[in-house]
């Protein structure tokens, strides 16, 4: 990767500049969280469910995310045709396999979606990165309670296996791209203590696919810039619903002056 220091402050802009149309098959605990991150960023989201129409729907988008947090068999099956329409026109897929391990269902449909769907980034927790990878992990509820020994190695090693972009996120985030290892830490505390984070930053990075031609700098970016607006959130929020509110506040407000600090992502 180029000079990561100026490609995410030029892959933010190109976002506000574009406003990438972003179907987002997401989760009905966290779908208007969604649509309202990716409107405060500059993209313009779409959370259509039904498989009758989801194929119709992201063929019109500039990136699809399929978030399994709520799953049900319509749900996966509309995920399933969107993701085949959206390989078909060649179209950025971001698979965020929530709750992955936790039940042979899950298991089912994780299995399914890596067979049929050629993802460009995948992004879950250790533990649901470790799950994916025949690593082992373990949840608790949404949390990952434990990861695989060695983090690094399932995410190269479910990366290998997909081709995807793989972020395991958490105090540290972790980026995997074939051999490529990549770790740093940005964000605050108080992103952990709000439902539905985690479905936020899949649908930013999937906003930032959709504007930039290198997998690993479009998710590097979209890291960045959701984590650097969660610090700022963070050191103005009270507590965890100041900081939700501060969350999209920041995301509008974010500029590529701001990400003048920017890690260098070259490895």
């Amino acid at each position: 990767m180029k000079d990561s220091k100026a490609i995410i402050p030029t892959l933010l802009e190109q976002v506000r500049k574009r406003r990438p149309v972003v179907h987002a098959i997401t989760n009905w605990v966290t779908g208007g969280d969604v649509a309202n991150a990716l409107q405060a960023l500059g993209a313009r989201p779409v959370l259509a469910v039904s498989p009758e129409e989801t194929a119709d729907i992201t063929a019109q988008a500039d990136a699809l995310l399929l978030n399994m947090g709520t799953p049900d068999r319509d749900r996966i099956e509309a995920m399933v045709r969107s993701g085949r329409k959206a390989n078909e026109l060649g179209k950025p897929v971001v698979f965020d396999p929530v709750g992955a391990g936790a039940s042979g269902f899950r298991e089912e449909v994780c299995r399914r979606i890596l067979k049929e769907l050629r993802l460009t980034v995948i992004r879950g927790n250790r533990a649901e990165i470790g799950s994916l990878a025949g690593q082992g992990g373990h949840l608790r509820g949404i949390d990952a309670v434990t990861g695989p020994d060695d983090l690094a190695k399932a995410g190269r090693i479910l990366s290998q296996q997909t081709g995807a972009v793989v972020m395991a996120s958490g105090e540290k985030d972790l980026l995997a791209y074939g051999d490529k290892v990549l770790t740093w830490e940005i964000g605050h505390p108080l992103l952990t203590r709000v439902t539905g984070t985690g479905c936020l930053l899949s649908a930013v990075i999937a906003a930032f696919t959709a504007v930039g031609q290198d997998p690993l700098a479009a998710t590097a970016a979209g890291i960045t810039c959701f984590k650097l607006a969660g610090r700022m959130a963070g050191e103005h929020a009270a507590g965890p619903g100041t900081f939700k509110t501060a969350l999209l506040d920041f995301l509008y407000l974010l500029t590529p002056e701001d990400l003048g600090g920017s890690p260098d992502l070259r490895g």
